[in-house]
This record gives C-alpha cells, sequence and structure tokens, in this order.
C-alpha cells in the first residue's frame, strides 16, 4: 500500500474546460484525476451497490476499506466520518441507502489508535471560545473502542427510519496488523 498519491511522471495535458494544475495538494489530485479519466471507461453500474451493503467507517487515513475488505468498486456504500460513529447524518445516509437503494446489511468499522480517544467534549468548547460560536454537533468523543462500537451497532438496530437492522455487524481494525475483531454487541 502507497503512502502517498501517485503523481504523474510529466505534467498531463489538460483538455479544454479542465481545472488548471499547479503545485498545490489539491492541484495534484487533479493531475492524478486527469490519469485517471484518460483511461476511464463507463462500468455501466447502478448506484445500487452489488452486495447490498452499507459499511460505516472511520474517515482515518490508514484505513483502506476496499482493501481491507476484498471490495469491488460497485460492491458497497460507504460512509465515513470521524471515529465512524452513528451520527444522525449516518442514519440519514443509511435510511437512503436503504430505502433508496437496496442495501440489506450494515458493517460497522472503527479501529485502533483513534484521534477520537485523545478527544473530550471540551473541544466543542475550546472552539466556542476560539470563534465565538459553539458547534451544533457534538464530537462524539470515547474512550473504549469497543463500547463505541456497541453504542452505534445500538443506534443502527433502534432507529425508526431504518427498516433492515437484523445484519448489523460491527468491528474494531487493527491499524498495525490490518485484522478485524468482530465486536459482541451483548457484551
Amino acid at each position: 500500500m502507497s503512502t502517498s498519491a501517485h503523481l504523474p511522471a510529466e505534467p498531463v495535458q489538460a483538455p479544454a474546460g479542465a481545472a488548471r494544475s499547479g503545485g498545490t495538494v489539491t492541484d495534484r489530485l487533479i493531475d492524478a484525476n486527469l490519469l485517471y479519466a484518460a483511461g476511464f471507461d463507463d462500468p455501466g453500474m447502478d448506484a445500487r451497490p452489488v452486495l447490498r451493503v452499507a459499511v460505516v467507517a472511520c474517515m482515518d487515513a490508514r484505513l483502506d476499506l476496499h482493501d481491507a475488505l476484498g471490495l469491488s468498486l460497485g460492491d458497497c456504500h460507504t460512509i465515513r466520518n470521524a471515529g465512524g460513529v452513528v451520527t444522525d447524518d449516518v442514519i440519514r445516509s443509511l435510511t437512503i441507502s436503504q430505502r433508496a437503494l437496496g442495501t440489506r446489511s450494515v458493517v460497522l468499522i472503527h479501529h485502533t489508535g483513534c484521534g477520537l480517544e485523545s478527544l473530550t467534549e471540551e473541544f466543542r468548547h475550546e472552539l466556542e471560545m476560539e470563534v465565538g460560536q459553539r458547534p451544533a454537533w457534538a464530537v462524539e468523543a470515547f474512550r473504549d473502542v469497543d463500547q463505541d462500537v456497541r453504542q452505534s451497532m445500538q443506534r443502527i438496530r433502534t432507529s425508526p427510519f431504518l427498516p433492515h437492522t437484523d445484519d448489523v455487524r460491527g468491528f474494531v481494525f487493527d491499524v498495525k496488523t490490518g485484522l478485524l475483531r468482530e465486536i459482541d454487541p451483548s457484551a
């Protein structure tokens, strides 16, 4: 696995109307997209995931979900946020995923060494002091990753908006070994 973006060896000639490239990280990503688009063939896929599964995971850059789970393009919906916690917006996305796009299973993936383990709700207070406005959202910090996975599973299982809650499983991804450890929801 590479830890940095694969960059073109030489500048790519941008098609008319394409974004201008330069020296920022975003410019590097746009250059990479030009290479991608040059070889892109529309796979003709539907928005419905082939495996009828939604994966909710942390946004941590060390988690390569498709490789870690053996997934291909089009297999799943992927919903990511800080901590992989089930918030109202995650419920919103899962509701659309299930009710409009046919998913039936939910896989939750938290991980070892998560940044949310070192934060507290005091973070919101510090933001308020700095910018003069208190965030409406909760930090959702936690100390026990296993318990946070259980809480996220419970939030999904009890949501009145989700019709498919019988196949909800939670895991902790070990960032040192790449292995998933399943969390018993009743422990």
